[in-house]
């Protein structure tokens, strides 16, 4: 079936896209009108206090439909996709036993396949192995040789590094750890995974205005966050004791604010650095989605085409449940 990516368990409506392109707003329409409750699955959502720069739903949202799997963490607590497809499959289970439909929300690709897929088991975490890898990042980075982690992956699995971009320094030093500690190189452990671990009925519904039309979103939400006080709410941050070198304040908007707030940048200069970088993320965004088999590509302006995608795949959901009595 189109846009499903399980056929049987109970029912799941992913609202994914790029960042910017209205995800939020959807969400909350279609969860009222088809009685569901919205699971976050943005990563750096996760996080207390980080608000603005996040574009976290407001209380207002919040109080309009349930939601879950916001604020569950502080900024200097480590969360990753495996807990978080822990707690969003046990939010997703309470959901569902009060009959509700789930409406899986949010722009973080690995999490939605985390939640819908299951997660690659390997051998426990070494901290001490994966920051090496970043300080060899960071070294390179320094050294003029940006691409040298890449270059390491492309001869120990190819494979692997076709898929992930020079610049994506995470997935890199995810890639470099999980063939250090297994003895596997990471192609070869997802190929004998192959994510088959989906207990859900899906639908994958990706939001995009088209190019244009979201970078000038993307214009726009950086400028609104200015004026919402992003820089007043970075200031917080730092006085409580979060700093630029906790992971989440390393996202867009935060690392391009902190050094506003220790007057060594501009405001002019994090706007101009916020607005290009969230363009670059959106295209990966882009590019991470248009591999995900059966998801439907719909404008987030086209609200009835939205609900009646919805209400078909609900309506099939219930058809089977009749058959099956």
């Amino acid at each position: 079936m189109t846009g499903s990516c399980a056929q049987t368990g109970p029912p799941v409506v992913v609202v994914t896209g790029p960042t910017a392109s209205g995800k939020t707003a959807v969400a909350i329409e279609l969860a009222l009108r088809f009685g569901g409750e919205i699971v976050n699955a943005d990563s750096v959502q996760v996080f207390r206090y980080l608000d603005i720069g996040t574009a976290k739903p407001s209380l207002a949202e919040r109080a309009r439909v349930p939601h879950h799997l916001l604020d569950v963490v502080t900024p200097d607590v480590p969360y990753n996709a495996g807990r978080y497809a822990r707690e969003a499959r046990s939010a997703a289970a309470a959901i569902h036993a009060r009959r509700g439909v789930v409406f899986l929300t949010g722009g973080t690709g690995l999490y939605i396949r985390a939640f819908l897929e299951g997660l690659i088991e390997d051998a426990p975490a070494n901290p001490s192995l994966r920051a090496e890898l970043e300080r060899e990042a960071e070294c390179a980075a320094a050294e003029g040789d940006p691409h040298r982690l890449h270059r390491r992956l492309a001869a120990v699995d190819p494979e692997a590094a076709r898929a992930i971009h020079p610049n994506d320094r995470r997935r890199l030093v995810r890639a470099l750890e999980l063939g250090s500690r297994t003895g596997a190189s990471a192609s070869q452990l997802r190929a004998a995974h192959r994510f088959t671990d989906r207990p859900y009925r899906v639908l994958y519904l990706v939001l995009d205005p088209g190019v244009a039309p979201l970078d000038a979103r993307i214009d726009q939400r950086a400028e609104a966050m200015i004026e919402a006080g992003l820089l007043r709410e970075c200031r917080w941050l730092r006085e409580h004791g979060y700093g630029p070198e906790l992971r989440p304040l390393q996202s867009i908007g935060y690392r391009h604010m902190m050094p506003v707030v220790d007057g060594a940048d501009t405001l002019a200069n994090a706007l101009d650095g916020i607005r290009r970088d969230t363009r670059r993320f959106a295209r990966r965004q882009r590019t991470w989605f248009r591999a995900v088999p059966g998801a439907e590509w719909l404008h987030p302006d086209e609200r009835d085409v939205l609900a009646k995608r919805v209400a078909e795949f609900l309506d099939a959901e219930r058809a089977g449940d009749r058959s099956a009595q």
